[in-house]
Formats: structure tokens, sequence, C-alpha cells
């Protein structure tokens, strides 16, 4: 089965404008599908770093590239109202001409949500917040005549996005995470696309199952919602390399985790097993923002093995 490999990146990590359209400039130009990123106002634990604003740096992505596809992994209904997100998603994935996958998520990090004054909730409220951010985000996306929802946090009365997305629907729905009885099922009832994060591929194999198992319940076919994989990497271009990078973290442990780590035949190997098990396209999360010389290196001895 034929994978594609895409890029993501920490968007709180040290995200600067010359390293975003860096970054950006080289996934066009190394032939990655895609370039992900995350939306988090801090990282988990201090130190602070830069970081910038989500849509305003996908709307300059939209309008800066010209094949790319790119989105949030994932944007929490916690730092916005879903009305909000809907309008601003179906604004970029047509400055783009439709190459936006909007990622969303209920939301996990503590710290940031403290900092700044967002209200995390408890799980159970949290995911009840998101399953009516989903409501409305795609209601309002796939709705052409005005949309009454009424919920206990969102409410729309007589609401239409106009101008209509350029895309039938607006922008594919991405739903991100693990967690078979919430994630899985909101996956199955509303997006486009899941995103497994960090799993080896036998996790893969049984999460996608259960998917499977869902789309039937909800009266969906399997090919209704693509599969794709969001997971660490830790590429060298020689051993030696490779162990640096490692930094005395256990390699066998992080492959468990279904991280990719190796030289490039090894990762190479690594990404046909998660393709085997039906994984379409994986993004590999690229922490060292100015090293684009090893992700030239990735591109032309990893990246080339699947095009």
């Amino acid at each position: 089965m034929p994978i594609e490999i895409a890029l993501m990146i920490e968007g709180q990590n040290g995200l600067t404008w010359p390293r975003w359209q860096r970054l950006a400039q080289a996934a066009e130009d190394l032939g990655f599908v895609g370039l992900y990123r995350s939306d988090h106002f801090t990282n988990a634990n201090p130190p602070e770093k830069d970081s910038l604003e989500l849509w305003v740096s996908l709307t300059w992505l939209a309008a800066h590239t010209k094949r790319i596809e790119f989105g949030p992994l994932v944007s929490p209904v916690s730092f916005r109202h879903p009305a909000l997100t809907a309008r601003m998603a179906a604004a970029v994935d047509d400055l783009s001409g439709g190459r936006l996958h909007l990622g969303l998520g209920a939301g996990w990090q503590e710290r940031e949500h403290t900092m700044f004054g967002f209200d995390l909730l408890p799980v159970g409220p949290r995911f009840q917040r998101f399953t009516e951010g989903l409501e409305v985000i795609t209601r309002l996306l796939r709705s052409d005549t005005p949309v009454t929802w009424i919920g206990e946090y969102y409410q729309l009365r007589e609401a239409i996005l106009l101008p209509r997305p350029q895309r039938p629907g607006g922008p594919p729905i991405v739903i991100g995470g693990n967690g078979e009885k919430r994630t899985l099922a909101l996956t199955a009832r509303y997006a486009d696309e899941w995103n497994a994060v960090f799993v080896s591929p036998n996790r893969f194999a049984e999460l996608n199952s259960r998917l499977d198992a869902l789309l039937t319940e909800a009266g969906r076919t399997r090919t209704a919602v693509r599969r794709s994989l969001m997971t660490g990497s830790v590429f060298g271009r020689d051993e030696r390399e490779v162990e640096r990078l490692l930094a005395g973290r256990n390699r066998t442990q992080l492959q468990e985790r279904g991280v990719l780590v190796g030289t490039a035949s090894e990762i190479v190997t690594q990404i046909q097993a998660f393709a085997e098990v039906g994984v379409e396209r994986i993004m590999a999360q690229w922490l060292d923002l100015d090293d684009l010389d090893r992700l030239e290196a990735f591109a032309t001895q990893v990246l080339a093995q699947f095009r």
C-alpha cells in the first residue's frame, strides 16, 4: 500500500517567521506532501520559547506555497470559538486553492490554559464541549442554508458562512488521538481523516480495526476516513549521528512507541511497516527547526524511496 510522507513541527518550540518561511520552502522544494504544525501557546514545561500564532502562520503559508497540504495537528476548541475557527478555515482553504486539512482537538495541556486564562475543563465536559464544537464547525462548513443548533456550550441561530467554501463541505476535518472510547467514536461520526499519535504498527492496526467497526455502526464506509499517523523521528545520516541525536535515550523503547529511529534504511523499513497496517500518510515530527541540511538528507535518502 502506498504511503505519503509529510513534515510536522511543534509551533511553540521556537518557531519564528524566518524559521517558518525556510521550513515551508524546504517542504515545497524537497517533495514532502505536506507541512503540519501544533497549535500551542507554550510547551508543557519551561523554558518559554518563541511561538507563532497558528492561523496567522497558516494564512501566510496558504499565500506563499503552491503545492503542499497543511494544517494544525491539532487545534483545540478551547482556544477559539468554533464558529470563528470555521470562518478562518474556510477562508484559508480558499486562499490556498484547497490544501488545508482542519485538525481539531479537545485540548490537553493544562499549563498553557492556566497561563493564558483558557478553561480546559475536566475530561468529561471537555469532550462534550469538543463534540459541540465539531457540530458547529461541520454544520457551518457543510450547510448551504442557515443553521440553527442549540447546545450547552455553543448556539447557532440562523447562522451561515458566506462566501461558501470553494470546496464543497469545506476543508477535510482531521481528528487526532488514540482514545478508543471518545476519540475514535467522534472520528467515525464527524471526521474525514483520523490521525493516530505515537503508536507502534501493531497498536495502529488494533485501533484501525476498531475505527472500521465504528464507521460501520455509523453507516459510513471504511474509505470515508483517511488514516494517518503523527510520530517522532530521530534520523541520522550515519550511525554516529543517530547516537548523538538519541542522547542516551533507548532506541528500542522509542521504536516501540512508533518513533522513526535510525539511518535511512532503518527508517524506510519502519515506514513500510506502517504502510502495511494501513497508514496512508505519516507526519514525521521534525524538532530541530534549523537543521535543514539533515532534513534535505532525509528527503534524499528516505522520502525518495516512497515517491
